[in-house]
């Protein structure tokens, strides 16, 4: 196991899942530049980091992410749009997160509010606690989310049901989370570790190339025409046919046996 610290992300990494928590308790792990910095090189680190087949994010204490934490940046030259541009470029955690190519699970152990629920939407699988609650309330201060969530969310739980959360700044529970397709379990607050733990290992035991190209299939079939997208799946399945990985599946099966995958 491998632990290591930044000043507002803790990063450990064991039996090929890497786990990273927002490290900003006091502050609800709003996001600011700072954690925004930080979790772009985890990502980078993650993506390169042959080890890693699967990465966890989650919150330290109650909350998962409760948004932005709102700071002035010193951009000496630019206008106040350009200043605004460049802002909020370097505050994209959640696209940090979405260019992850290695599936990503979302350990929401307490409430992911506006940025926070844009980075929980980027990841692939969304496991939350009972008492959390989920929203994208940026319409209450007179904005809109600018970090996936106008574009993540209707594909997620449709148009009609973004437009309900979108429009109105509905904060919803985990249950109803769960009901429109929002998150994939729900758990007791002190049962999420382990089931997000057995979550993890599971994904992280099974092809880690296949889990990579099925995950690109999905993301980028969906900007696809069907035909398209059973094209791009039939030239990932063939890709993967000459992998080490897949030899290995076949063998075990016919061997009867649980299969030992490299990634290669």
């Amino acid at each position: 196991m491998s632990l290591k610290h930044w000043e507002t992300l803790l990063y450990r990494k064991r039996r090929g899942v890497a786990l990273v928590t927002l490290s900003r308790p006091q502050a609800r792990n709003c996001v600011n530049l700072q954690m925004a910095t930080e979790l772009r090189e985890v990502c980078h680190l993650v993506e390169q980091d042959e080890d890693v087949r699967v990465v966890v994010i989650t919150g330290a204490g109650e909350t998962f992410c409760a948004g932005d934490e709102e700071e002035a940046l010193p951009l000496e030259g630019e206008s106040p749009v350009e200043q605004m541009k460049t802002s909020l470029e370097l505050r994209r955690a959640a696209g940090f997160l979405g260019g992850i190519g290695k599936p990503v699970v979302a350990a929401i152990n307490g409430d992911a509010l506006g940025h926070g629920l844009e980075m929980a939407l980027a990841c692939d699988i969304r496991i939350a606690s009972d008492s959390a609650r989920l929203g994208l309330p940026q319409i209450c201060q007179g904005g809109i989310p600018w970090d996936g969530g106008t574009q993540r969310l209707p594909r997620i739980v449709g148009r009609a049901r973004a437009a309900d959360m979108l429009l109105t700044g509905r904060v919803i529970d985990a249950t109803e989370a769960l009901r429109i397709g929002l998150v994939h379990q729900v758990a007791p607050r002190g049962e999420i570790a382990g089931l997000v733990e057995e979550v993890a290992g599971a994904v992280a035991a099974l092809a880690p190339v296949a889990a990579r190209y099925a995950k690109e299939a999905v993301l980028k079939g969906m900007d696809l025409t069907l035909e398209q997208g059973m094209r791009l799946e039939m030239d990932l399945n063939l890709l993967l046919q000459t992998t080490e990985d897949r030899a290995e599946g076949i063998a075990s099966f016919l061997e009867r046996r649980w299969p030992d995958f490299k990634g290669r």
